[in-house]
């Protein structure tokens, strides 16, 4: 890795240059700008999770390490090309008056003619879109689950000012769930009457789930606690009887339904890398999210 010390991002685009030459590779075959903006303290968790997403998507990844904002500017960073990565890598540290100006510093690494996603590995601001950094993305990932305090409000919050390219984690932790779902009403032409989601206390995937069953089914959905971990059962009460999918491990799930023996179904509960990866995949507008969030902005909290 090439070290930086008080540096710019002129300087950091020509380590790039440098490191790229000293490689060997001038085109290194990356698809997207990558920016990870965290923590210290959550630095090494959140590039591994990037750098294992980036096996698909080849990017550049940026990772923005927020410090102190007060004080006098300071910019170091790390450039370089890292084993087991699939493109190139910068790891910024910012502090002082800078903080407050991070897309000065990241603008000029971004790939030409090419898509930027953005992803807060902690802590997301509550309008991505009006966001300095997340202004500059396509693709804007958070993650209400990772909320220090008041996950459920958070949501909510992301959800009222959602814009298109805004996604939230805790919804992409519902594609197995909703894929599933779908899949078991397939098989019977009934009409559900009334549902129920139980899950951990607080799951803004919980709360998510219900909205999106309330909006489709246009039926009551009930929220029911348990301990976890995470989404534990949903029940599809149709004229036939229940259709209910249950996951108390967080792995194997058992699906019951009327007139069929149980079945077991493999219903692993997604790491963080295969969500980045799942969210990367596309970089369009998700419609369904869209409408989901909509609805649940309306929601009054409790």
């Amino acid at each position: 890795m090439i070290e930086l010390t008080d540096t710019t991002a002129s300087e950091i685009s020509s380590a790039f240059i440098k490191d790229r030459i000293k490689a060997g590779s001038p085109a290194m075959g990356m698809v997207l700008t990558l920016i990870v903006v965290t923590d210290e303290d959550n630095a090494e968790d959140a590039m591994t999770s990037a750098r294992m997403a980036a096996h698909e998507h080849p990017a550049r990844t940026l990772g923005v390490i927020l410090g102190d904002a007060r004080g006098a500017s300071h910019v170091h960073a790390q450039v370089g090309t890292l084993a087991g990565w699939t493109g190139e890598t910068a790891l910024i540290r910012l502090q002082g008056e800078v903080v407050k100006h991070a897309d000065s510093v990241v603008l000029p690494l971004l790939l030409p003619d090419s898509p930027v996603a953005i992803w807060w590995a902690c802590d997301p601001p509550m309008d991505p879109a009006a966001d300095p950094l997340g202004s500059l993305a396509q693709r804007r990932i958070t993650d209400a689950a990772d909320v220090r305090r008041g996950k459920q409000r958070a949501m909510h919050a992301l959800c009222t000012t959602y814009a298109p390219g805004n996604t939230d984690l805790a919804w992409t932790r519902l594609t197995p769930w909703r894929a599933l779902l779908a899949s078991s009403l397939d098989q019977y032409h009934t009409s559900v009457t009334s549902a129920s989601v139980t899950a951990e206390r607080i799951s803004p995937s919980a709360e998510l789930l219900v909205t999106w069953l309330t909006d489709r089914l246009k039926v009551g959905v009930s929220r029911q606690s348990s301990k976890g971990p995470g989404i534990t059962e949903v029940v599809l009460e149709t004229k036939q009887g229940p259709i209910r999918i249950s996951r108390l491990d967080g792995k194997l799930a058992t699906i019951s339904s009327p007139g069929q023996p149980d079945r077991p179904i493999a219903l692993k509960r997604l790491e963080i890398p295969a969500l980045l990866a799942e969210e990367l995949r596309r970089l369009d507008e998700d419609d369904v999210y869209a409408a989901v969030a909509k609805a649940f902005a309306k929601k009054r909290l409790s």
